[in-house]
C-alpha cells in the first residue's frame, strides 16, 4: 500500500529538512484519508493510484493556468510537486502502445464518426485505466476526424 510507504517517506523528508517534499507528501496522504472517508473502507492499490492521478492532473492544470498568467514562481512550485507525485505512479504508456489501443477500440466499437468518440475513449480507458484522457481524446480525434 502506497499510504504506508508515504509515512516513511514523510519521515525521511522531514529529517532531510525538505519542506517541499514533506508538504507534498502530507497533502497526498491527506487526499488518501479524504478518499478513505468518502468510500468508507481502506483504499485498494488501484484507488490509491486513482487519487495520485487526480492530484497529478490538478498540478498539470495549475501549471497551465499559472503559465498563462505569467506566474512562473507558482508554476515552478507546482512542477516540483508534480515531479514528487509522479514518483508514485507506474510509468506512462508509450504513444505507440496507446495508439494501438485506440485502433483496437475503434475496431471493437465500430466507430466511424466523431459523435462516437466518447464510446471509443471509454473503451480505451477500460483497456488502460491509467492512460491520459487528453492524449487519448487527441488520438481518437485524429483517427475519426
Amino acid at each position: 500500500m502506497i499510504a504506508q510507504t508515504l509515512q516513511a517517506k514523510i519521515g525521511e523528508a522531514m529529517k532531510a529538512h525538505d519542506e517541499l517534499k514533506t508538504s507534498t507528501l502530507r497533502l497526498l496522504l491527506s487526499a488518501f484519508n479524504y478518499e478513505k472517508i468518502a468510500k468508507q473502507h481502506e483504499l485498494t492499490d488501484d484507488e490509491e493510484l486513482s487519487v495520485i492521478r487526480r492530484e497529478v492532473k490538478q498540478r498539470r492544470d495549475s501549471i497551465e493556468a499559472y503559465d498563462k498568467a505569467d506566474r512562473h514562481d507558482l508554476s515552478d512550485k507546482e512542477k516540483a510537486e508534480l515531479t514528487i507525485l509522479s514518483e508514485y505512479l507506474p510509468p506512462e504508456m508509450s504513444d505507440e502502445d496507446l495508439e494501438k489501443l485506440v485502433d483496437q477500440a475503434i475496431i471493437a466499437t465500430g466507430a466511424k464518426i466523431m459523435s462516437e468518440m466518447g464510446m471509443v475513449i471509454g473503451k480505451v480507458k477500460s483497456f488502460a485505466p491509467g492512460a491520459d484522457g487528453a492524449k487519448i481524446a487527441q488520438m481518437v480525434k485524429a483517427k475519426l476526424g
